[in-house]
């Protein structure tokens, strides 16, 4: 039996468990947060390229062309576009939720990457309080953008 000592037959306690750190080297827990800004960086090069203002080279979204209202990401491509070209007035107008997120996504690799060269776990845990928030928030931007008095906010 396990942990068990044969002479007296009492349990002995185990030590406490530490937080492991991930194995390897620097290099190697860099590899999946590089591989992430590069796939990122791609589709934002490929955006910046290909102009999504010009028809034709993206699909609609569906749910514009089929009732007539904006969706919380309509806007986000030509808000990438701009925002890839250095124009963050015109990103901010295409779609502001959208320029939030990439700098909400810069600030989550950055402290990823900071982690990752300390040897720690990166963990994002969010609590319900907090995705019910997040949910609520895109919901009313939602109905905002689409009401007569939200039209700053249509792309």
């Amino acid at each position: 039996m396990r942990g068990v000592n044969a002479d007296s037959q009492r349990v002995t306690p185990r030590p406490p468990r530490t937080p492991r750190t991930p194995p390897g080297t620097v290099l190697g827990r860099l590899a999946v947060p590089a591989g992430i800004l590069a796939a990122v960086a791609g589709a934002f090069a490929y955006v910046g390229t290909v102009d999504p203002n010009e028809p034709g080279h993206y699909p609609v979204c569906p749910l514009l062309r089929i009732t007539g209202l904006y969706c919380p990401g309509c806007g986000g491509l030509r808000s990438a576009h701009a925002f890839v070209h250095g124009d963050f007035a015109a990103a901010l107008h295409d779609n502001a939720l959208a320029v939030v997120g990439y700098l909400g996504f810069a600030v989550v690799w950055t402290v990823w990457v900071v982690r990752a060269v300390r040897g720690r776990p990166a963990r994002v845990e969010p609590t319900s309080v907090q995705l019910w928030t997040l949910g609520a928030f895109l919901l009313v931007f939602t109905v905002v953008r689409n009401l007569p008095f939200g039209g700053w906010l249509h792309p």
